[in-house]
């Protein structure tokens, strides 16, 4: 389990304080599971606000974790958001991505039920084109059958074969699926 304590909030990327620890950042669209995974994986009930109404988290979260940074973005393709906000948001998360920071790892949050959205694929594109390590968490997998489960696996496995060697975690906030490897993945990447 991650330790982690909320830092500060940045609602524009002027506001970004410089640091030079690593970064371990939550990406994923509005009501993927990001806030249920980050904190299921640091073992807290409302570190990372959880919201029925997709949206909510519109700026970016900063946790100290000791030796490293926490990072979680807000959540993109939420469209009843008006345009002005889009902006702000694109701004923010663009100016997080330009600033130069020490990034060790991206979790790429996607929705295990569905097929990856056009959002999703542009941002994994933009991780990999980057250069910048990441892996592909899969939300929400407990409320799949087994055949569902299967199927899902096998055809997001598919989509993302054009990605060379991405790795994929299933995961399940209810039922704890993946926390512990996902954990792993994360520390591998910070040493």
């Amino acid at each position: 389990m991650l330790n982690v304590e909320f830092t500060y909030s940045a609602g524009l990327s002027s506001q970004l304080r410089p640091d030079d620890r690593l970064d371990v950042v939550f990406s994923g669209r509005s009501n993927v599971g990001k806030s249920s995974l980050i904190n299921k994986l640091c073992n807290r009930k409302s570190l990372a606000r959880v919201s029925s109404k997709p949206g909510k988290t519109a700026t970016i979260n900063f946790f100290d974790a000791k030796t490293f940074n926490l990072v979680d973005l807000p959540g993109y393709g939420y469209a009843k958001v008006s345009k002005v906000e889009k902006l702000r948001w694109a701004e923010l998360v663009e100016g997080y991505f330009a600033a130069g920071r020490n990034i060790a790892l991206v979790v790429q949050i996607i929705d295990m039920r569905h097929k990856p959205t056009a959002d999703d694929m542009n941002m994994i594109r933009f991780l990999y084109d980057s250069g910048i390590p990441f892996i592909v968490v899969m939300t929400k997998s407990d409320k799949l059958n087994k055949s569902e489960y299967q199927a899902q696996m096998a055809q997001i496995s598919e989509i993302m074969a054009e990605f060379e060697n991405v790795r994929l975690y299933p995961f399940s906030a209810v039922k704890g699926e993946g926390a512990e490897a996902i954990t792993e993945a994360i520390q591998a990447h910070l040493s």
